[in-house]
């Protein structure tokens, strides 16, 4: 029999095709601008130059060797299954007992959830706390994701410009005015923040989360940086409130980034809710990433090692920037991060970003991707690499700007 060949579409059923085929306008979120930063660099060595990249929230060092020896033994094992929608039975226990050892709080396993790292565990938590047209808050500059993801599940982040006045941290007072203005169903606060690398302390988290709690606002406290503290040490909303959602994740201190896991502590009230959608969502977190991060806990004494080397990555930034011009940045009390300042060179900060690359190829991501009005004055500078690449960075910055 003889088929006839497929005709093309007349450009009325083309144009109607294309409209049929449109974008949602809930996908309609920028992008993440980072990861932009880092195709342009790749680019830049695929054509042999050597970037020096401090665009990426990503630890150079691998995860601990115990997480690594445990995933080979899994494999070596056999079948990779799923596991239960909340997660495996020991790894919660064993997360449940990290509050314990670090913060001397009392987390029920039962309320733990695995997640598929922590992106995953906004979603949840967004997902299970505010229905379509909830305005919640969120520090700015502050992750960007927060913003987009919200606004994708169709709900409306109220950004609360934070300074130095403040530390560049979310105040009691700055979030009730919000309220006041017009009601807020929830908050999520980051300590240690990113891009800004500032924390609350013990005393000012738990002023926020006693006046969220007086008022009937949804309290998200966003931990991922948590081990990686230096001005002092984190505090956990989770010692703090059974109603606090708390987000962790074994990307950051752990140096598990590429291995997608991460845990939120979930009031009881939300577990079920929380676990109906894990199932129809991801069904389960892998297996094999489980197992590794809960043999990632005995590697601590390594990990501790890494960390010392943030110690000294950031000395040299904050010793060796203002020498090349960039002397203005904010308190790096945890996470691996510089926000530093670039108005004197540039009311861009993209654009500084972009030539910085393509000139001295080091990558740094523009304050805009954080802040999309006052990050145009700053640029971010994870120094998450290693040591030597930090010098580079310096001399580097150093010889352009000069």
């Amino acid at each position: 029999m003889k088929m006839n060949k497929a005709q093309p579409l007349k450009p009325a059923a083309a144009s109607a095709a294309k409209a049929w085929l449109s974008p949602s306008r809930r996908s309609d979120v920028p992008p993440f601008m980072v990861m932009d930063v880092m195709a342009a660099a790749a680019r830049i060595e695929e054509a042999g130059g050597r970037v020096v990249h401090m665009e990426v929230g990503q630890p150079a060092a691998p995860a601990p060797s115990t997480a690594i020896a445990a995933a080979k033994a899994a494999l070596e094992g056999g079948r990779i299954g799923y596991t239960e929608a909340l997660g495996i039975p020991s790894l919660r226990a064993r997360i449940s007992r990290h509050y314990a050892e670090r913060y001397g709080a009392r987390v029920d396993p039962a309320r733990i959830v695995v997640t598929t790292g922590s992106s995953a565990g906004f979603i949840l938590a967004f997902l299970a706390l505010f229905e379509p047209g909830d305005r919640v808050a969120v520090a700015e500059p502050g992750y960007p994701p927060y913003r987009h993801i919200l606004t994708a599940l169709g709900c409306e982040p109220v950004p609360i410009p934070i300074s130095a006045a403040t530390r560049w941290a979310l105040t009691v007072e700055a979030l009730m005015t919000a309220h006041r203005q017009k009601p807020l169903a929830g908050v999520l606060a980051a300590s240690p923040a990113n891009p800004t690398g500032t924390m609350l302390d013990a005393a000012h988290l738990a002023a926020l989360v006693r006046a969220c709690e007086a008022a009937g606002i949804k309290f998200i406290s966003d931990e991922i940086y948590h081990g990686l503290d230096y001005a002092f040490a984190a505090e956990t909303a989770a010692k703090l409130s059974v109603e606090a959602v708390v987000i962790n994740s074994f990307s950051k201190y752990f140096c598990m980034t590429g291995w997608r896991v991460g845990w939120m502590v979930v009031p009881n009230a939300l577990l079920r809710a929380v676990e109906r959608l894990q199932q129809n969502l991801a069904i389960s977190v892998p297996t094999l990433s489980q197992v590794a991060a809960e043999a990632a806990f005995e590697g601590r004494a390594e990990m501790e090692a890494v960390k010392r080397g943030y110690v000294e990555n950031r000395k040299i930034l904050i010793e060796g920037l203002p020498k090349a011009g960039l002397d203005r940045f904010l308190p790096a009390d945890g996470a691996f991060y510089l926000y530093a300042d670039v108005s004197r060179f540039s009311d861009d900060s993209f654009a500084f970003a972009k030539k910085m690359l393509e000139e001295t190829h080091v990558a740094a991501t523009p304050g805009v991707d954080f802040d999309p009005v006052r990050g145009k004055q700053f640029i971010r500078l994870c120094y998450a690499g290693s040591r030597e690449d930090m010098h580079e960075a310096v001399t580097r910055i150093a010889r352009w700007l000069k």
